[in-house]
Protein backbone atom coordinates (compact mmCIF):
# COMPACT_ATOMS: atom_id res chain seq x y z
CA UNK A 1 0.00 0.00 0.00
CA UNK A 2 1.53 3.27 -0.75
CA UNK A 3 2.25 5.54 2.16
CA UNK A 4 -0.61 8.18 0.95
CA UNK A 5 -3.06 5.77 1.00
CA UNK A 6 -1.91 5.06 4.52
CA UNK A 7 -2.20 8.64 5.73
CA UNK A 8 -5.60 8.99 4.24
CA UNK A 9 -6.76 6.10 5.88
CA UNK A 10 -5.58 7.46 9.34
CA UNK A 11 -2.79 4.46 9.41
CA UNK A 12 -4.90 2.20 9.43
CA UNK A 13 -3.53 -1.21 7.82
CA UNK A 14 -6.29 -3.31 9.07
CA UNK A 15 -7.52 -5.80 6.29
CA UNK A 16 -11.16 -5.48 7.50
CA UNK A 17 -11.10 -2.14 6.25
CA UNK A 18 -10.65 -2.92 2.73
CA UNK A 19 -12.25 -6.67 2.14
CA UNK A 20 -15.90 -7.17 2.79
CA UNK A 21 -16.43 -10.64 4.51
CA UNK A 22 -18.60 -13.38 1.86
CA UNK A 23 -21.51 -14.25 2.56
CA UNK A 24 -21.72 -17.90 2.59
CA UNK A 25 -25.32 -18.48 4.26
CA UNK A 26 -27.17 -21.51 2.88
CA UNK A 27 -30.60 -20.27 1.58
CA UNK A 28 -33.05 -22.44 2.91
CA UNK A 29 -36.36 -22.87 1.18
CA UNK A 30 -38.89 -24.13 4.04
CA UNK A 31 -42.00 -24.36 2.17
CA UNK A 32 -40.27 -27.07 0.08
CA UNK A 33 -38.90 -28.99 2.71
CA UNK A 34 -42.35 -28.88 4.15
CA UNK A 35 -43.49 -30.11 1.48
CA UNK A 36 -41.27 -33.02 1.30
CA UNK A 37 -41.48 -33.71 5.07
CA UNK A 38 -45.25 -33.98 4.55
CA UNK A 39 -44.69 -36.68 1.51
CA UNK A 40 -42.10 -38.84 3.62
CA UNK A 41 -44.50 -38.94 6.24
CA UNK A 42 -47.43 -40.08 4.40
CA UNK A 43 -44.71 -42.96 2.99
CA UNK A 44 -44.02 -43.90 6.14
CA UNK A 45 -47.38 -44.56 7.30
CA UNK A 46 -48.34 -46.23 4.52
CA UNK A 47 -45.85 -48.71 4.72
CA UNK A 48 -46.31 -48.98 8.65
CA UNK A 49 -49.90 -50.05 7.61
CA UNK A 50 -48.47 -52.70 5.02
CA UNK A 51 -46.10 -54.16 7.84
CA UNK A 52 -48.75 -54.24 10.24
CA UNK A 53 -50.78 -56.28 8.17
CA UNK A 54 -47.93 -58.77 6.64
CA UNK A 55 -47.02 -59.32 10.56
CA UNK A 56 -51.10 -59.87 11.55
CA UNK A 57 -51.15 -62.45 8.41
CA UNK A 58 -48.15 -64.08 9.71
CA UNK A 59 -49.56 -64.30 13.20
CA UNK A 60 -53.14 -65.54 12.51
CA UNK A 61 -51.05 -68.43 10.04
CA UNK A 62 -48.94 -69.19 13.58
CA UNK A 63 -52.19 -69.17 14.95
CA UNK A 64 -53.77 -71.90 13.10
CA UNK A 65 -50.70 -74.55 12.70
Amino acid sequence: MPFEKAVANDYNLSVSSYVEAKDTQEVVDIARINAELKITVARIEQLRSEIDAIVAEIEGKELEA
